[in-house]
């Protein structure tokens, strides 16, 4: 018998009692053309998302609005976050601790990696997330293509030098 739930499989013998968890078997993970609709305090934007995905180091989430123009870009490793709005020529940084002081529920790099992988509990079809910021509520859907493991993904930093550093507040209108 096999339970599964969070991208982690657990074998139960006969006896039972589960085993430990298997790990994982893919490396690298690919989602293009991911549609995200995402909901602050009644403004609604919708956008196509590609997701790039290096097991337990580094992630890129690219936003692709329209015209196939990456705007903003999400970099993640397990310890730092950083945006980048190409837009208006900026980026900020941050921690996870940062971020954990206002956002409800937490987040941390287990639960990006599983929502840029297709494996949140919620299934590989579907993600919804729900989040409040201060006094802003934040609602998220993605609706996943089929991903693609252990295909060659390009997830190097960008070069933020011609970009100005701002303060993450700033992305939230604080």
């Amino acid at each position: 018998m096999m339970l599964t739930g969070c991208g982690v499989k657990k074998r139960i013998h006969p006896s039972g009692g589960p085993t430990q968890p298997e790990s994982p078997t893919w490396h690298t993970c690919l989602i293009q053309g991911a549609k995200a609709t995402v909901n602050v305090n009644g403004d609604k934007l919708s956008a196509s998302v590609t997701m790039q995905t290096v097991r337990d180091s580094m992630l890129v989430i690219s936003v692709i609005p329209m015209l196939g123009m990456e705007m903003v870009r999400f970099e993640a490793t397990p310890f730092e976050l950083i945006g980048i709005n190409k837009l208006d020529g900026t980026y900020a940084t941050t921690t996870y601790t940062e971020v954990n002081r206002k956002l409800v529920p937490t987040i941390n790099w287990d639960v990006l990696q599983q929502l840029c992988s297709a494996e949140l509990p919620t299934g590989s079809e579907q993600a919804r997330l729900l989040y409040t910021l201060d006094d802003m509520t934040i609602e998220m859907t993605l609706v996943y293509p089929e991903r693609k493991l252990d295909v060659p993904v390009r997830v190097t930093h960008q070069n933020v030098s011609r970009y100005k550093k701002v303060e993450i507040q700033q992305y939230f209108g604080r």
